[in-house]
């Protein structure tokens, strides 16, 4: 009896050892998680300039500039608990140029996550604040070298997508170039168009994000931009080769709310 009591505090022992090292409790302890996010083109792997891919409407067309806003991030665990990335940590332009740039470092708790959210786009508060709360990837000055700021409309283009497809008409340079430049935080004065869009993905079926010390979590999104033609709107090049500040731009701004799924998670 004696001997029986020793193994069964020794097995219960180990379990409890092991269930803390799997799902730790709230410690406060941050740890790196990252984001990567993948761009593809449908069942291609996204190739600037030299890929050519053929659209539901059925034009060809490559890609030659293709850059996006991530900001305001949130993860939650499985337990439900909800952790906010600092705003001013939160904010992140993916550019398919810049590979570094894909990949999104921030520090959060340890823990079990099973679900991620986060806004493509820049958010109506942080558009309109001082100029000195705008650094790095969200300064106006820069942002307008990378083409991803409107100086005449003052605000952020979200998502920028260029490139070449013979469907669309010739342009003063000669070259049959499309452009899909998707803004609007709602207006600061008075109402105007809204593309900020918030995208929240479960990541159980690809796996859970395990964050801990000593080691760096990797969720891997694919970011399918075939989406932005393929979608509730079928977007032919033909008919809008050039799309920025319009009505028009709230209908592919719904159409790429669903470029994003979860692949995999590293831990």
């Amino acid at each position: 009896m004696k001997y029986a009591v020793i193994v069964l505090f020794a097995i219960t022992s180990t379990l409890m050892a092991c269930s803390k090292n799997e799902d730790p409790a709230p410690s406060g302890e941050k740890a790196t998680l990252s984001i990567q996010f993948d761009n593809i083109v449908g069942n291609k792997n996204l190739q600037l300039n030299t890929g050519t891919y053929t659209n539901a409407a059925g034009e060809q067309f490559s890609i030659s500039k293709l850059q996006y806003y991530i900001s305001n991030i949130r993860v939650k665990t499985t337990a439900g608990v909800e952790f906010v990335v600092p705003q001013d940590s939160s904010y992140f332009l993916v550019n398919e140029a810049d590979p570094a740039s894909q990949f999104l470092k921030m520090r959060v708790p340890e823990g079990d996550y099973a679900t991620l959210t986060f806004v493509l786009g820049v958010d109506s508060l942080r558009s309109t604040m001082d100029i000195s709360k705008r650094a790095g990837v969200l300064d106006p000055s820069s942002g307008m070298d990378d083409g991803m700021y409107w100086g005449w409309n003052s605000g952020y283009i979200f998502f920028k997508m260029e490139g070449l497809s013979a469907a669309a008409p010739p342009d003063p340079s000669g070259q049959n170039k499309y452009r899909y430049h998707i803004g609007g935080f709602g207006g600061y004065s008075a109402p105007t168009l809204n593309n900020i869009k918030t995208i929240s993905i479960d990541l159980n079926a690809g796996g859970i994000a395990r964050v801990r010390t000593g080691r760096e979590a990797n969720i891997h999104i694919m970011t399918d931009v075939m989406k932005l033609f393929n979608g509730a709107t079928t977007v032919s090049i033909a008919a809008n080769p050039t799309v920025m500040f319009s009505d028009y731009s709230t209908l592919v701004s719904k159409n790429y709310m669903a470029m994003f799924s979860h692949d995999h998670t590293e831990n």
